[in-house]
């Protein structure tokens, strides 16, 4: 998915040669980060010593990370996101810039570091997050890269490892003031004890087991027309309407949940069901206008009507194994007792 791939980060993968973090800042205040690509978080030292991890996307197979020492060198509110001549000629669809809002790959702030075209930056695809999927930057979750935004300083070191780093960040070439040590995270919990030793009790023969039967598979939902087909202009969503293979995929996910919901028998625990659904289907609906994207008057072009179709199909697909998760999780909940 060319789609995909393009919004995967900051424009190219960039050089994974480490860039030199500069003199230190004492108005740093001893704060530093440490990435680690094996634990797939970044590790923030706060001037009193303690240290607070974040989850993060990192470099997709395929393409160089950056590892070394670098700093930030700027910092970026409500970025603009500008793919490459490359990305561009790969996916045509892809505009030349995408402006802040939902649809920007890149999220509210950006941290841009000393290696060309990388950062650490929030994302529209918060799913994404611990995975290897970016085109190399660090990705982070909305609420933490803001977090990490608000302590971070022009010139605070960084250092990218590509080992576990065991519950401790490393030894950076900081701003740590005279007479600052290093601080470890918190160190994990011990051990649990080993299980007790098994029971000197006569087996019981298998044959004298019985095994509960398994229920049977529930069959599939029947696919349910989206409403919205007859009056929807979004070119996206148009072309769900109009594909009948989309409208199938998309039509099994909505039947999926008309059917759970008609199964709740509760007034209040429906209700609150659907909300849940509602809110993950309009997150769905900002990732694929940011990963299948079509501007406007281009969907007649073959190569990138297919582009998008291609990736509709696998968003769709993919939608339809989250919805059947996540409706598996509000049966397991309190509020939802029962089976439909």
């Amino acid at each position: 998915m060319w789609a995909l791939l393009a919004l995967a980060g900051i424009a190219g993968a960039g050089s994974a040669q480490a860039a030199d973090p500069g003199p230190a800042d004492p108005k740093l205040g001893g704060r530093s980060i440490a990435i680690s690509l094996a634990d797939r978080r970044l590790y923030l030292t706060d001037p009193d010593g303690g240290t607070r991890s974040f989850p993060v996307a990192i470099g997709r197979p395929g393409v160089p990370i950056p590892v070394g020492d670098s700093s930030i060198q700027r910092k970026r509110r409500d970025p603009t996101w500008r793919p490459t001549a490359n990305q561009r000629r790969d996916n045509p669809a892809l505009p030349r810039a995408v402006p802040p809002g939902p649809n920007n790959p890149l999220g509210r702030f950006a941290l841009d570091l000393g290696w060309p075209a990388i950062a650490i930056h929030g994302t529209n695809d918060p799913d994404s997050i611990g995975t290897r999927a970016s085109g190399g930057c660090f990705r982070m979750l909305p609420a933490d890269i803001e977090t990490v935004f608000a302590a971070a300083e022009v010139g605070m070191p960084v250092r990218v490892v590509r080992a576990s780093l065991g519950g401790a960040t490393p030894e950076l070439p900081v701003s740590r003031p005279a007479g600052t040590v290093a601080v470890a995270v918190k160190a994990a919990p011990p051990p649990l004890p080993p299980p007790p030793p098994p029971s000197l009790a006569a087996p019981v023969p298998a044959a004298a087991i019985v095994k509960p039967p398994e229920p049977p598979p529930e069959p599939p939902s029947a696919p349910v027309a989206d409403p919205r087909c007859a009056t929807v202009t979004a070119p996206l969503r148009r072309m769900i309407c109009d594909v009948p293979a989309l409208a199938f995929l998309d039509g099994r996910a909505r039947g999926t949940q008309d059917r759970f919901l008609a199964g709740i028998a509760d007034p209040a625990a429906r209700a609150g069901a659907a909300y849940e659904l509602i809110q993950d289907e309009r997150r769905f609906h900002e990732r694929i206008a940011a990963l299948c994207w079509i501007r406007s008057g281009t969907e007649g072009d073959p190569a990138v009507a297919a582009a998008a179709q291609s990736c509709l199909a696998t968003a769709l697909d993919r939608r339809l194994n989250d919805v059947t998760e996540r409706i598996a999780s509000l049966r397991g909940g309190t509020r939802i007792a029962g089976r439909p």
